[in-house]
């Protein structure tokens, strides 16, 4: 092989030094005195818990995009009418009896808790929809009859006209959770929920007007004469009026009817509403307010806590019914079905879980949860209301052996 002169020659080039560093041992190394143990292999993961689908048991989009709009326009109206301070000071007491109803209706709303999500809509579609629909319709009477301050136009305003807008405007979130939300709309107690939390937003709304406008006219005087009366002596009003509506509904949802055959429910719960409505504004308009209250809203308010009461003991009926089928199939034991279908069995529960290594109380309420929902499922299977019971009856099946086994697990 001939050189070519006009290449260097490689035998006269420098040598180039590496690019990777020289490794040395380490001098606190350990020596390697012979192959280790072999490692078991990490064993396959457990099976997903699967998720209940979520079909029938969300709002959709466009209704919270007409909530995002009706907000604007009220805030806007607020601060332009009242002004912020007066608005800010109505808003924080507004959520005083806001706070109060809220833990009344959660402790109905226990035995078998419905979507966070729709509840957060229910309030939503009371303080701002509801709101905004009375109060179009309010500037839609003054256009057309033009400004009277007379006490008959007061007197009308109060006993008609409010009862009748009002309950509709906050109706009508019921019947959309009703129609949009259906298989989250499994009875009686669920339309009552419903219906309170739309009525205890409605009330949040309309309190900041009232404690807003009672400060400026008449100062703290005034805004805590409005403020005892509002906030102590009648925060559950509104929510008693349009529970009623829930309630007519949740006896629709009950029987499985369609939404078109639960308009004559809803129509008859919103008259029993509306009904109620002006029999309370009645009373502060034509009688006096004080003697009414104590002779006729506190036994209503009284009865309303006593039917809610006898609606949740048939819902733990249903629920010891429903889970006892799945004991006999071997799903459950008797004395899970016993735990379960009682509120005392319940808090043992929950304190014994308490007691197991690492506090398993979670996993206990999760067990508890499933079982409930699986009870719900059932009851829809079987009365043909809901053809995807079915699914969610192998998922909470699935979910709630899952979580014995992490009870139980060492």
């Amino acid at each position: 092989m001939t050189h070519d002169p006009r290449q260097p020659d490689a035998r006269n080039e420098p040598v180039r030094p590496s690019l990777t560093p020289p490794t040395f041992a380490s001098a606190l190394a350990q020596p390697r005195m012979s192959q280790g143990a072999s490692i078991v292999p990490a064993p396959a993961p457990p099976a997903a818990v699967p998720v209940a689908p979520r079909a029938g048991r969300t709002a959709p989009i466009w209704l919270i995009g007409v909530l995002v709009l009706i907000l604007v326009g009220l805030v806007g109206y607020f601060l332009s009418a009242i002004g912020p301070a007066a608005s800010i000071i109505g808003m924080l007491l507004a959520f005083v009896p806001l706070a109060a109803v809220l833990f009344a209706v959660r402790l109905i709303d226990r035995w078998e808790p419905e979507p966070r999500g729709i509840l957060v809509l229910a309030v939503a579609w009371g303080a701002v929809a509801a709101v905004g629909i009375t109060l179009g319709v309010d500037l839609l009477v003054t256009l057309v009859l033009g400004v009277d301050d007379s006490p008959m136009r007061d007197a009308f305003s109060a006993v008609v006209q409010a009862p009748i807008v009002e309950e509709f405007a906050k109706g009508l979130g019921v019947y959309l959770i009703f129609v949009t939300a259906r298989r989250a709309f499994d009875g009686p107690v669920d339309g009552v929920v419903y219906g309170a939390l739309i009525g205890a937003g409605f009330a949040f709304t309309e309190n900041i007007q009232y404690f807003a406008i009672s400060f400026i006219d008449g100062g703290v005087v005034d805004l805590t004469t409005t403020f005892f009366v509002r906030g102590i002596l009648s925060p559950f009003a509104h929510v008693m009026f349009t529970s009623l509506t829930g309630f007519a509904l949740g006896l629709a949802a009950r029987r499985g009817v369609s939404a078109r055959r639960a308009i004559g429910p809803w129509v008859l719960g919103m008259l029993a509403a509306m009904s109620l409505h002006a029999l309370w504004n009645g009373s502060a308009v034509f009688g006096d307010f004080f003697l009414l209250y104590l002779t006729l809203q506190v036994p209503l308010f009284l009865g309303c806590i006593l039917g809610v009461i006898a609606l949740r003991r048939e819902e733990a009926r249903v629920t010891r019914s429903r889970l006892g089928d799945y004991a006999a199939a071997g799903w459950f034991t008797p004395q899970e079905v016993d735990m379960l279908a009682t509120a005392p069995g319940r808090k043992a529960a929950l304190a014994w879980a308490a007691g197991l290594r690492g506090d398993r109380t979670g996993i206990m309420k999760t067990f508890i949860a499933d079982a409930t929902a699986l009870a719900a499922a059932r009851q829809r299977a079987i009365t043909g209301r809901d053809p995807n019971a079915r699914d969610d009856e192998q998922v909470l099946l699935a979910r709630t052996t899952a979580a014995r086994a992490a009870m139980f697990a060492p």
